[in-house]
Formats: C-alpha cells, structure tokens, sequence
C-alpha cells in the first residue's frame, strides 16, 4: 500500500477505511465480520481509519477503538462531530457552537479510550455559528494536545478559506465518485488545491451501486439506507443502471471489476486525493485495495469519466440538499 500526505505534513495509506458501514447503515451489520475486516486492512498496510460519533450513534467509534487495540499508535484515526444526536432519539442537529466542540471531543476520546485523535473533521457546518468561533474552539484542542490536525466536512470553498484562516487545515471530505463531480464545479477542489490542503472522498465508489448487483430496491434490507436515496429510485435507478453497464463494459475490457475501475479513476485525479470507501466483508475490501494498482491513462481517464459526466447523474445525493456546501 502506498503512502499520500494529507496537507503539509499527515502521511497516510492512499486508500483509507470508512467504517460508517461497521453501524448498520446499509443494512444488518455482523460485528465479528467487520472485526475481522480491520485486521485484514491493517495487514494489507491500511493506516486511516474513518468514523464519526453520530455513527450508531456514538457506537462506531467505541467499536473501531476496540477492534485497533494495540495498532493505535500506527494509526490515523480520524472522527468528526457536529452531527448531534438528539438525547430524546430524536434524529440530528448540526451544531457548531464552541462549548459542544469540546464536550463532544472529550467524549470521543473517552470512546475510543485514548488521549488524543489524529484528525478532527466538523462533520456539517453550522448556519447559526460563525466558523471563526467553531475553529477557535478546535485550535484550543489542537494547542491542548487532545487534537493533532483539523478538518471540515461538506463545507463551501469561502467557509474552507475562513477556517483555514483560523487554523491551517489539513484535510476536507465530501463526497466525490464518478457520479457525484460536484466538487469538481463549485470551486471545493479548487481551493484544496490552492491552500494546499488534502482531500479526502466518501462513497468513491458510489455508495456500492457501481458493481451492477442493485437493480431493484427489493435486493436492499429494510433498514439499508439507500432504500430512501434518491438515486436509487424509480426511473432515476433505471437511468442511472444504463451508464453503470457502460462503466461494466469498460472494466471488462480492461480485465477489472466495475468498482475497481471507478476506485481506480478516484485516485487518479490527483495526488492529494485519499478515498475512504466503506465496506464491512474482507472480501469487498481487497477488491479495493486492489484497484490501487490499476494504472489508467490520460485518455482512459477521461474516457471513464465521460461515463458519468458531470451533472449526468440522475437524482439528488439526498433528498435534502440543505446542510452539504455550507
């Protein structure tokens, strides 16, 4: 596996290890099958390990923490808040206001049972708070120790450029795949690339949908999350099914899996690029790995990317819009 440096100095694998899955999002999850999984990717040189306290909630972490054991110190663990999960069971609210910064990193920590997390992402940003006060109050975990580099998630190139301000940045996450370009248009990519700061996709892979295998919504468990996507509805799901067997065609020609090809095309867009694709079975797993090796053109590039150009996709990323590009 080899190594990309998120901003000036965070050194990581070039895939990383979105563990989100790991919480029954997409359907039942087998703790001892993702235990499993966590072993296998540290032994394949996986070193960044992706989670957030929403997810379960607050149960992921705990679970990654314990399944690390003693790989911590070889590791990038990297979490988020702001997504805060309700004490009624409520659902969420984004909350971005100083004194929730900190109470909500010291209970991480106390999850994953160590004194410090690698890389703190704001998970959503908040409309009621100013960046500068949510930044301010994560700088002081920086300065504190309990906190060694910062991100934002899902945030708008002037809300990048203003934390940055407060604190260099390290690293921005959203999500990015063949069929999710946004970032490539509204100007986040750019300004990773002037500030010199990493990034880091999320579902590069389509959330699962580029294998082909989700044809109907019935293939789905009740409680997978992409049961109420809208991509995977109706006529948007037929649609989006046709460039999908074009990007089969291609990887077939090309002696790889359709996942693979588009793992592939992820991190060729540049080298401060580090994708986080989720899975929970080894099996998945080592497919992506694997796509690390896959080595594409200029033109093959550019061929794969036509599969799904910008703005093709049909159906909105969520059904509502209103808390991403903030």
């Amino acid at each position: 596996m080899r190594n990309r440096t998120l901003g000036q100095s965070l050194v990581v694998s070039e895939q990383g290890l979105g563990c989100m899955s790991m919480s029954d999002v997409y359907g039942p999850s087998d703790k001892t099958m993702a235990r499993e999984t966590i072993r296998r990717a540290l032994d394949l040189g996986v070193s960044f390990f992706d989670t957030a306290d929403v997810y379960g909630p607050f149960t992921n972490e705990k679970f990654l923490g314990e399944a690390l054991g003693t790989h911590r110190k070889e590791v990038i663990i990297a979490t988020k808040f702001g997504n805060e999960s309700l004490p009624d069971g409520g659902g969420i609210r984004i909350n971005g206001r100083p004194e929730y910064v900190r109470a909500a990193c010291d209970a991480s920590l106390a999850r994953f049972g160590t004194d410090y997390l690698d890389l703190y992402y704001q998970h959503r940003v908040d409309r009621n708070v100013p960046i500068e006060e949510t930044w301010g109050a994560m700088k002081e975990l920086v300065t504190e120790g309990k906190v060694r580099f910062l991100g934002i998630s899902e945030a708008a190139p002037e809300t990048i450029r203003r934390a940055h301000a407060i604190h260099p940045m390290t690293a921005i996450q959203s999500e990015y795949s063949l069929w999710t370009r946004d970032v490539e248009v509204n100007g986040v990519l750019e300004v990773a690339h002037e500030l010199g700061i990493g990034f880091v996709p999320f579902s590069p892979i389509g959330r699962g949908f580029f294998s082909g295998s989700i044809t109907h919504l019935d293939e789905l468990s009740d409680a997978d999350f992409r049961r109420g996507n809208p991509r995977f509805q109706g006529e948007n799901l037929d649609l989006n099914l046709k460039r999908v067997r074009s990007l089969q065609e291609f990887a077939a020609a090309k002696g790889v899996l359709p996942i693979q090809l588009s793992l592939a095309w992820v991190l060729a867009q540049g080298g401060n690029i580090v994708p986080i694709p989720g899975t929970k079975r080894v099996s998945y797993l080592e497919e992506n790995i694997s796509a690390g090796i896959i080595e594409l053109t200029s033109e093959e590039v550019a061929q794969i990317g036509a599969v799904f150009p910008q703005g093709s996709t049909a159906g909105p990323r969520y059904s509502d819009m209103t808390s991403v590009y903030i």
